[in-house]
């Protein structure tokens, strides 16, 4: 059965297709967006998932990226996702280019809770099929729809 990422992705985003010729680039977009959402500084998240990205590659295989970080004044895990026009190297360990890329930050003081929320996005992204509908997805409404089916009739913005 799916899982649903709605509890990150309520508050959280998830934009329409962007094209990104980097990984950098991929992840600029995304802490834009969280920072717009969230009224953290763009520059920071940014910042701290790259400091993450530099003790590994959260590059995951299958396609998938979770670059995601420990963030200060953030009051809980919040999510953003995009699905990338064409894959983009993200050193995963199959070493295949990474089209679904989902960021996630996390309070800095919330050990268990973070690790949970990464647990969740990562099982979900597991998922066969759901990768494949996310493939073919063409707005973010619909991916909204795949990723949290919970609130697929709830009209979150």
């Amino acid at each position: 059965m799916a899982t649903d990422l709605t509890s990150l992705l309520g508050e959280g985003v998830i934009l329409d297709p962007v094209s990104a010729d980097t990984r950098k680039q991929a992840m600029t977009t995304l802490a834009a967006a969280l920072a717009e959402r969230t009224g953290l500084d763009a520059r920071d998240i940014f910042d701290a998932v790259m400091e993450r990205e530099r003790l590994g590659s959260t590059g995951v295989g299958e396609g998938v990226a979770i670059p995601h970080a420990r963030i200060e004044k953030l009051p809980q895990p919040i999510g953003g996702f995009v699905r990338l026009q064409k894959g983009v190297d993200f050193d995963a360990v199959d070493d295949r280019p990474c089209d679904l890329i989902f960021m996630l930050i996390a309070p800095v003081g919330s050990g268990a809770d973070h690790l949970r929320a990464l647990a969740q996005v990562s099982r979900t992204l597991r998922q066969p099929d759901l990768r494949d509908a996310l493939r073919k997805a063409d707005t973010a409404a619909q991916m909204r729809t795949i990723l949290c089916p919970e609130a697929a009739n709830a009209s979150v913005a």
